[in-house]
């Protein structure tokens, strides 16, 4: 199911799939500081991935990518794949809906789940006893949305089909 007047894709290729997975998780692993405006590409990468393929990467795996992000931040250990199984879950409900829209109307659709994902992640801060990282985190979710049409733009691009004139072939 895609949005009307869209090109058919072909299947994913699986190895395209989790590698595009592992290179957003090596992503977030850069060290590039702890900024609480930076986006997480792994984040935005899990989400797309959830949307477009539910039955091959859902909540488990978003869990065990969580754990690894809590791992190599030193994070409170859960609040990552705590944060990223929530997203999932809510990613998986919506899925058919957000494919019924284009990249830009996608992202305003997931805006609030990533507000929702870093929410989750500041709570669990908070309740650990951290202190309030400022207004800035509020960019964050901002730019994943904005991050979101590239996403789809880049994780699209092997499925597109060569447009090839047929009269023979109606599709």
């Amino acid at each position: 199911m895609s949005a009307r007047g869209d090109q058919l894709l072909l299947p994913v290729n699986p190895w395209f799939l989790w590698g595009s997975l592992v290179v957003a998780l090596l992503v977030s692993m850069l060290p590039l500081g702890r900024q609480p405006a930076l986006p997480d590409v792994l984040a935005v990468v899990l989400a797309f991935w959830v949307v477009h393929e539910p039955r091959r990467v859902g909540m488990g795996a978003a869990f065990l990518f969580g754990v690894v992000m809590d791992v190599h931040q030193g994070a409170l250990l859960g609040q990552h794949a705590l944060a990223y199984t929530l997203l999932a879950f809510v990613a998986t409900m919506l899925h058919r809906r957000l494919r019924w829209f284009d990249a830009l109307g996608q992202a305003a659709q997931v805006l609030p789940l990533f507000v929702l994902s870093h929410a989750v992640m500041l709570v669990v801060r908070l309740v650990a006893g951290a202190t309030l990282p400022g207004w800035s985190l509020l960019l964050a979710p901002l730019f994943e949305a904005l991050l979101w049409p590239i996403a789809s733009w880049l994780l699209l691009a092997p499925q597109r089909r060569p447009p090839d004139r047929d009269e023979n072939r109606p599709l």
